[in-house]
């Protein structure tokens, strides 16, 4: 049986892998994937596994987008460390999933209800994924209009309507508003990520988030990529790769 890890954090992976390797030693990990980017290029160019291990929340956004960019026809067993308010989309789509950190005995449960799924089940699979995707988009958090950020000795609000871009440097992760200033963000970008209305804001890389408002125009990159070039100023220059160039492109004509 082969099958396919989705997870950015390498340690997580390994932990993954070795625990599979030790309950099911004959499940074959064919490829690790760390992004969307990756998952997308992936299965575009090989036969589906058997099975696929997938993080919810991966560095470059949400998981669930893979489904738009791919048709997945073989099983899937998420893996969360949070997102409570999803889990019972899970239970209710008779779907399963892992909960980090993961044991023994939940990888045991979890293949074992992947082992009592009927062979070729790609249609009832399928729709398990769309409900489920639909559950997990109807129960997603508020999205935030402020964020609590630190100044000298206080905490002030940082309007999210004032924020030109976000992105991680030196795994801090900074705010840059129109106005030009710099604010620290305690959440992770994967974090900030969901808690951004995605109607504003677009996760051009693992490394930035841009707003709507912010953007002048796109430049053509080489190998079907593309450059985000901003009103304000950036430390570097905004690529977005080629699986997700569409998406970028979509997002800002909608």
């Amino acid at each position: 049986m082969k099958a396919v890890i989705v997870e950015d954090e390498i340690f997580a992976s390994r932990t993954l892998e070795d625990l599979i390797q030790e309950t099911a030693p004959e499940i074959e990990i064919v490829s690790v994937l760390q992004s969307i980017d990756d998952c997308v290029e992936w299965f575009h160019l090989h036969p589906m596994p058997d099975l696929i291990f997938m993080d919810i929340h991966l560095a470059d956004g949400s998981s669930f987008t893979v489904f738009d960019e791919v048709n997945i026809t073989c099983p899937v067993i998420f893996t969360t460390a949070y997102d409570e308010y999803a889990l019972k989309a899970f239970e209710v789509n008779s779907i399963d999933y892992l909960l980090k950190p993961i044991g023994k005995k939940d990888m045991e449960r979890a293949l074992a209800k992947y082992k009592n799924l009927s062979a070729g089940s790609s249609a009832v699979n399928a729709d398990i994924i769309r409900k489920l995707t639909e559950s997990f988009k109807q129960n997603e958090r508020k999205y935030k209009s402020y964020f609590l950020v630190s100044e000298k000795d206080k905490l002030v609000p940082l309007a999210v309507a004032d924020i030109a871009y976000i992105y991680i440097d030196a795994k801090m992760v900074k705010a840059i508003t129109f106005a030009g200033t710099t604010r620290y963000l305690d959440q992770t970008l994967d974090e900030v990520t969901m808690l951004l209305n995605p109607d504003d804001f677009f996760r051009a890389n693992r490394q930035f988030i841009v707003a709507r408002k912010a953007i002048k125009d796109l430049s053509i990159w080489f190998g079907g990529k593309i450059s985000v070039n901003l009103t304000v100023s950036v430390p570097e220059r905004i690529v977005v790769s080629k699986a997700r160039a569409a998406d970028a492109k979509k997002w800002i004509t909608d």
